[in-house]
């Protein structure tokens, strides 16, 4: 596929800290009524926000701030015991109304754009596969996206992040709550930072789609042991 970059610089981003290396990717829905509208406020002084990139339905890819610059993206959270996210992340916003205004899937030539992009910011930065992160995942207390009908399959197929193995076996479940806490803090959840249900609910949006709003259970158990294991590779 052939990428359509257009350039709109956003003014809304800042240095990078000396010595900070770019070993995160973020991945987010606009969550807003069109593409014309995510794009002005990303690139509003006003709003103080922004992202590296924005990738339209149609597969269009804007480039907002340059990669070698702090964008305004992910906000309150934490991954991995990182606490300022924007410091060592790339951020790229994926047109889709999000919850709050019809959210519907991602159409294949977006998720081909956001595939190819991804990959190429993956050849110039040392992100490891457990880094490739929801917004969602780094904020669950807040955030919803880019939610649950994302193919996060397709880029992990891609070489893009993490997907549980279909064959893979883990520790038998105990029943308990805090296997499952234990299991997703080493993962690269924060629990001081939202609670155990939402935190669960940012996993299964992630890595367990079909489960969403479900209790915790040995299938839950499973895939986090299989995603600990693909960490550690």
């Amino acid at each position: 596929m052939r990428m359509r970059f257009r350039d709109r610089p956003s003014p809304n981003h800042g240095p990078r800290p000396d010595g900070t290396s770019v070993d995160m990717l973020v991945l987010h829905y606009t969550g807003m009524v069109s593409a014309e509208a995510a794009l002005d406020r990303l690139c509003d002084p006003a709003a103080e926000v922004s992202a590296h990139y924005v990738v339209e339905e149609d597969g269009t890819v804007w480039r907002l701030v340059d990669e070698g610059r702090r964008a305004w993206h992910a906000g309150r959270g934490a991954w991995g015991g990182a606490q300022d996210v924007n410091n060592r992340s790339i951020g790229v916003e994926i047109v889709n109304p999000g919850h709050e205004y019809g959210y519907r899937p991602f159409p294949q030539a977006q998720m081909q754009a956001v595939i190819e992009l991804c990959r190429g910011i993956l050849a110039r930065h040392p992100i490891p596969a457990g880094n490739v992160i929801a917004h969602s995942d780094m904020a669950p207390a807040r955030k919803q996206d880019p939610g649950e009908l994302f193919d996060w399959p397709a880029l992990a197929d891609a070489g893009i992040g993490l997907w549980p193995e279909a064959d893979a076996h883990g520790t038998i479940w105990d029943g308990s709550d805090d296997q499952v806490a234990t299991l997703l803090a080493r993962l690269g959840y924060d629990l001081a930072i939202a609670t155990f249900t939402e935190t669960l609910t940012a996993f299964q949006r992630h890595w367990h789609p079909e489960a969403l709003g479900q209790p915790a259970g040995a299938e839950t158990v499973r895939r986090l042991h299989s995603l600990l294991a693909q960490s550690a590779r």
